[in-house]
């Protein structure tokens, strides 16, 4: 495999955004938790803690659905259902 520059850092930014993408629906709960208690209790203790495990919880979703091939199986489904890969499929059977 090729030497890419920034592969690791890269990497890293691929685990927590696939995480996010993962758990984009649990955000806005964690968003209106976080907003409830900084205006009623100002308590910025356990926003900002449940901030950091929601962050490591993308970077741990992430890196595990990359490393047991769901990443692949997600770019599959979506080539069976693309018209281009589709024609290019044919094209190269033939």
């Amino acid at each position: 495999m090729k030497e890419y520059r920034y592969f690791k850092l890269l990497m890293i930014k691929k685990w927590f955004d696939t995480g996010l993408g993962l758990t984009n629906y649990l955000k806005y709960p964690i968003l209106l938790f976080g907003i409830g208690e900084i205006t009623l209790f100002k308590s910025y203790k356990w926003v900002l803690l449940l901030g950091i495990i929601y962050t490591i919880l993308c970077f741990i979703l992430g890196w595990l659905w990359l490393k047991y091939g769901f990443f692949e199986t997600e770019q599959e489904i979506t080539n069976v259902f693309n018209p281009f890969v589709k024609e290019m499929r044919k094209r190269k059977s033939i």
